[in-house]
């Protein structure tokens, strides 16, 4: 059952949005100002969600089949991640495993975030059909791996949550607190939610609002479903990759009214902003206007929920043993 300020919260935005700025203001406490003021001080943003590629594939091979005129862009290098981010203030990044170019090799992340230790976090991947992916899990942990992605789309919807080794990788990420980052379709929030009722005390998060959007129209269904994880309390969402879903166009404020619906229903505590970089840079689209949607553009969010979507929920779920 939701706490009784998120029903609140839910009246009150189908009253208007002058009705839900001022219940949201009400979440402003001086606990959570006095936290900002610092935490900001100290970290600055925090994107939940880029890759990173390198040409230098003599130290970091490309996947079987993939060559270097694969990659597109043709180069995003840790460095030149933090350089964009940065001019957003955004100071950490959690960097996202490309299967597609690096297949189950997280060398070239985890290089990147041994350097830069300070600013980086890994979700990486593990093969569940493989022997022992629990144990090479917790391995990884100390490599800064703090999640691991998981994903429908290389196994199929049928196939990707089932088998003993997914099975060992939920009860090993409940026990390590490495979240389970699902890269899936609205379909597949379906399934998940059985996976969240197996294993309550893993952590989940469901990257790109489970691509909803992703054809240019946010079905209610699609919606309804992905809502139904709110009831499962470890269970996290991105809003991100704005240029892939709705009107794919800055200044993505058709995409509003699905974060709204996410707030009442998951609380700021549970969602987190994220760009998906490179791909937000392609043509109209921009790092800036990714994060100006949730930092200058949502003039309803209080300060200590603009705090939790900005920065804290990635720093609880993914920086867990930083200082930050």
């Amino acid at each position: 059952m939701l706490p009784s300020h998120d029903l609140s919260r839910r009246e009150a935005i189908k009253t208007g949005a002058l009705g839900a700025a001022a219940l949201c203001s009400q979440r402003l406490t001086a606990e959570s100002v006095a936290g900002e003021s610092e935490s900001t001080k100290l970290s600055g943003w925090i994107d939940a969600h880029s890759h990173i590629w390198t040409r230098d594939v003599k130290n970091f091979p490309l996947a079987t089949g993939q060559t270097l005129e694969d990659l597109k862009p043709p180069s995003f290098t840790a460095e030149e991640l933090l350089e964009t981010a940065q001019a957003e203030d955004v100071q950490r990044v959690v960097l996202i495993q490309h299967h597609i170019y690096h297949g189950w090799d997280n060398s070239y992340m985890i290089d990147a975030a041994k350097r830069y230790p300070d600013k980086f976090r890994v979700v990486g991947m593990v093969d569940d059909t493989t022997s022992n992916p629990g144990q090479k899990m917790k391995s990884l942990q100390t490599d800064f791996v703090t999640a691991f992605r998981i994903t429908s789309l290389i196994r199929g919807a049928e196939q990707w949550l089932l088998g003993d080794g997914m099975a060992e990788m939920w009860r090993t990420a409940a026990e390590t607190n490495q979240a389970m980052c699902c890269l899936v379709n609205p379909e597949d929030t379906v399934p998940l939610d059985g996976m969240c009722e197996r294993f309550p005390e893993t952590p989940v998060v469901i990257d790109h609002f489970a691509r909803i959007g992703e054809a240019g129209e946010v079905l209610e269904r699609d919606v309804k479903n992905l809502c139904n994880l709110a009831r499962h309390k470890n269970t996290y969402v991105k809003i991100s990759a704005y240029y892939a879903l709705g009107k794919k166009k800055p200044p993505y404020m058709d995409m509003v009214p699905l974060i709204r619906r996410l707030l009442d229903t998951f609380g700021p505590e549970r969602l987190m902003w994220a760009s998906d970089a490179p791909y937000q840079l392609e043509g109209e689209n921009s790092y800036a206007a990714s994060i100006s949607l949730i930092r200058d553009r949502l003039e309803d969010l209080s300060l200590g929920d603009r705090e939790w979507l900005l920065r804290r929920t990635a720093e609880k779920v993914y920086f867990y043993d930083s200082d930050g």
